[in-house]
């Protein structure tokens, strides 16, 4: 309590008003860059888009684009249709024209536009749609053949969800032949005859890279119309095996990617088990009648084995990349949500890509550690076999939020040593996150990129600052991308530079909103270090030439 004397001075003026001192300014971030640690090339394949145009992937400058995702799965190159599958209404729909291959083709020829290979998904499931009369639309739930039901296509009123009306439960007495008809690896071969026809083969320009399929384990749920019971192991496993097998016969040169799995559930168990423990409410694998077929054993992993049991009795090898895909499972962290307690939860759960410690605060509550998972799961099980996450989006494109983690991202995938990463799917080109995808392959709009030599750089705590660092082997140059993830807070940053000779000059260009790449002036760098200050939600990149 103040005294009255003196609460009676200040009143009349006799005491001066004493401001409160200032708060200390916080200490700089301590970034340790060592030229000559953790040394490995940087995959150019980790800087990959799905369904981008040519504009955004020659302004990008981005390798590989990617035609996936659950449509995928139903396609008909003959018809060139899809069937939407759960994502729409389950409805065989045409393509705008009825040229064989053509969306496959529009695609590939949009990527190899702009410099980029293209992914194509091959489908596995067995089933394709077919059309009505004039290449009409044709539903999986027929609302007039099937009765009422809980929604449906408000353009294609007798196209409905599934779902009884009635009852609130699936259908399951729908006839599959209704929108679709089975097919095989046969008919598939038409779809890489065409393309080997059309594009020419891997070694001579044509397309390299094949994706099995799609989130097998989810089929019972996405292609519910077609497959209603979840995969087994055996099942999936027959599928890669004639898949793949048809796509080496009849291109030797092309690259595998599978098994294409959507999340730590996929990882581990079938879809048949999934479905089995939902079904069951029962969670505990010890119980999971697919797993215990199998001897035990987690899906990934048995799966790596069967390939290379192939491969030692074939001589043939069958898988190239050992792709899966990932998304955030905590609260909204996969959404456009950027509110304080979302984005503090997005800024941390890129650890699940790297850390030993994170444990995933989502329904997960494991150790996730992706990369050196999928690393060891191959190390173990067929060595040789490359890495790859097919599927990624972390989120809130249209905030600084989504980009500070997107740029998180691919800073790991290179210090991981990933080779090869995709993200679902292209970001708006007005978007902060399509600018944290540019900052590293084409930041000053002449295609100069980030260094393609990973090397250490350390920082205290890379939920609030992180850093990646690589040197460009063409000029010598170290670049270095700091990362500002805090919402509030600017933050000094002092570098400490170890094994490199520069020329004492630091260019630099940064992100903090949709506006752009802004280029700013240089700052010094002395022999050993570099100080500056990164504003809140920033990206900077700097870019350190080589002395002579």
């Amino acid at each position: 309590m103040t005294p009255p004397t003196l609460f009676a001075a200040l009143l009349a003026g006799l005491l001066p008003l004493r401001s409160a001192p200032a708060a200390p300014a916080p200490d700089p971030v301590a970034i340790a860059v060592d030229a000559r640690a953790g040394r490995h090339p940087i995959s150019p394949l980790i800087y990959g888009v799905a369904f981008a145009s040519s504009n955004q992937l020659a302004d990008l400058n981005f390798t590989l684009n990617r035609s996936g995702g659950n449509s995928e799965t139903r396609y008909n190159w003959a018809l060139n249709a899809h069937n939407l599958a759960h994502d729409w209404f389950f409805e065989s729909y045409p393509e705008a024209d009825a040229t064989p291959g053509g969306a496959v083709d529009r695609h590939i020829a949009a990527s190899k536009a702009a410099g980029a290979e293209p992914l194509i998904t091959i489908p596995m499931i067995g089933w394709s749609p077919k059309l009505g009369p004039h290449r009409a639309i044709l539903p999986s739930y027929s609302v007039a053949k099937y009765g009422a039901q809980t929604a449906t296509d408000r353009w294609q009123h007798d196209a409905g969800n599934g779902v009884s009306a009635a009852t609130g439960s699936n259908l399951t007495n729908n006839d599959p032949l209704d929108a679709n008809f089975p097919t095989g690896p046969d008919f598939q071969q038409g779809l890489v005859r065409h393309l080997l026809d059309r594009w020419g083969d891997a070694a001579h320009s044509g397309v390299r890279y094949y994706v099995m399929d799609n989130e097998y384990s989810l089929w019972s749920s996405t292609h519910r119309d077609v497959h209603p019971v979840g995969p087994t192991l055996q099942e999936v496993w027959a599928k890669l095996r004639a898949t793949a097998s048809m796509v080496k016969a009849s291109d030797p040169g092309a690259l595998i990617l599978a098994p294409e799995e959507w999340s730590w559930p996929g990882y581990y168990y079938s879809g048949y088990d999934q479905q089995w423990a939902r079904e069951h409410h029962n969670y505990n694998p010890a119980h999971y009648p697919d797993r215990q077929a199998n001897g035990g054993a987690e899906a990934v992993p048995w799966l790596l084995r069967q390939f290379a049991q192939y491969a030692a009795t074939n001589h043939v090898r069958l898988l190239d990349y050992c792709a899966v895909h990932c998304y955030p499972q905590e609260g909204r962290v996969n959404s456009a949500a950027a509110d304080p307690a979302t984005a503090r939860l997005r800024n941390a759960s890129t650890r699940q890509f790297w850390d030993p410690q994170y444990v995933d605060p989502s329904w997960i509550k494991k150790n996730i550690m992706l990369i050196p998972r999928l690393k060891q799961w191959v190390k173990e099980n067929y060595p040789g076999t490359k890495t790859g996450i097919t599927e990624y989006n972390w989120g809130a494109e249209k905030t600084m939020n989504g980009a500070t983690a997107q740029a998180d991202l691919l800073g790991i995938f290179g210090r991981e040593n990933l080779d090869l990463a995709t993200r679902w799917t292209t970001p708006s080109n007005n978007t902060p996150t399509y600018l944290a995808l540019k900052i590293f392959r084409n930041y000053d709009g002449n295609k100069s990129t980030f260094g393609d030599l990973s090397i250490a750089a350390t920082v205290p705590d890379p939920d609030i600052v992180s850093a990646f660092g690589a040197v460009r082997t063409a000029d010598g140059a170290l670049t270095l991308l700091v990362i500002n993830k805090d919402l509030e807070n600017r933050h000094a940053i002092r570098v400490a530079l170890a094994n490199f000779t520069g020329t004492g000059v630091a260019r630099r260009w940064r992100v903090t909103d949709a506006a752009g790449i802004t280029p700013l002036p240089d700052v010094a760098s002395t022999g050993s270090q570099l100080e500056d200050e990164s504003p809140a939600q920033s990206l900077t990149l700097y870019v350190l030439p080589a002395g002579r």
